[in-house]
């Protein structure tokens, strides 16, 4: 049934007690998370924001053969970015300064040199990044961010700077890919408006749209889709989706944009 997502705000005591807007901390509460509940109709695609005022764990996804090989399905995670505020000093970590094996990473691991290792990305609002399953990465301190992801909850940490949670050195490195991230592939800056496609496929479609979607981008959405409202609010089903909300709708044609809205539009491309 098309209509705004339910939410869930997640506390973690890497979380922000001041949110960028439209977004509100309760008085005393770190939010690190705000999840839009998944609907039934599309239950492969998770869209979440994150904040974060620590340096998250350095962690890998698997894919969704990887997964599949192991009796466990399709729980692979690939993951997009789109950076929406940034403190001074903000950065990703994402693939290696240099090749790397297994066996020197997991040495890295133990000892807490894979964050070295890694190569951090200075971001800004407006970056946007594609972190593909087997990409070791881990999301800097000062960072806020639009994430739209396969959802699954397979997640192999290799490393978190000390914090007393479970570590998955094999899981991990067994699926780790040891190189350098093609930063001229998976990473583009994108203007705060205009249209354009971010992610096309194989696995989900995400595209921003200013004002009423061209007919190619409906010939994309044919059917179920989410819409994320950054620049002014959306109509659908009688209902007024405001940035800061997410919302399914079972056509594209369904949705009353603004003329001057910009939206983020997600579908999956799952069979």
């Amino acid at each position: 049934m098309s209509g705004a997502l339910p939410i869930r705000e997640v506390e973690k005591p890497w979380g922000m007690d001041v949110l960028p807007a439209p977004f509100a901390a309760s008085t005393g509460c770190r939010i690190g998370e705000i999840w839009f509940e998944p609907p039934a109709e599309l239950p492969e695609l998770l869209v979440k924001y994150i904040f974060t005022s620590e340096a998250l764990s350095v962690q890998v996804h698997p894919s969704d053969a990887q997964t599949e090989a192991k009796g466990l399905g399709r729980q692979g995670k690939e993951e997009c970015w789109l950076i929406v505020a940034a403190e001074p000093g903000a950065k990703l970590g994402i693939g290696f300064n240099a090749g790397i094996d297994a066996q020197a990473m997991r040495a890295a691991a133990l000892d807490g040199s894979i964050e070295d290792l890694l190569t951090w990305h200075p971001v800004r609002p407006g970056d946007f990044f594609y972190i593909p399953a087997n990409t070791v990465h881990a999301i800097g301190a000062g960072v806020s961010l639009i994430e739209v992801q396969q959802n699954s909850d397979i997640t192999y940490r290799l490393y978190d700077y000390g914090r007393p949670r479970e570590l998955h050195l094999d899981e991990g490195i067994a699926v780790a890919s040891g190189e350098p991230y093609p930063l001229d592939r998976w990473h583009v800056h994108i203007a705060s408006r205009g249209s354009r496609v971010l992610v096309d496929g194989p696995l989900f479609l995400l595209d921003q749209v200013e004002g009423e979607p061209s007919a190619e981008t409906m010939d994309r959405y044919p059917g179920p889709l989410l819409v994320i409202p950054r620049i002014g609010s959306i109509e659908l089903a009688g209902q007024v989706i405001a940035p800061g909300g997410c919302a399914l709708a079972t056509r594209l044609a369904d949705v009353r944009f603004a003329d001057q809205g910009v939206c983020l539009i997600t579908r999956s491309c799952a069979a």
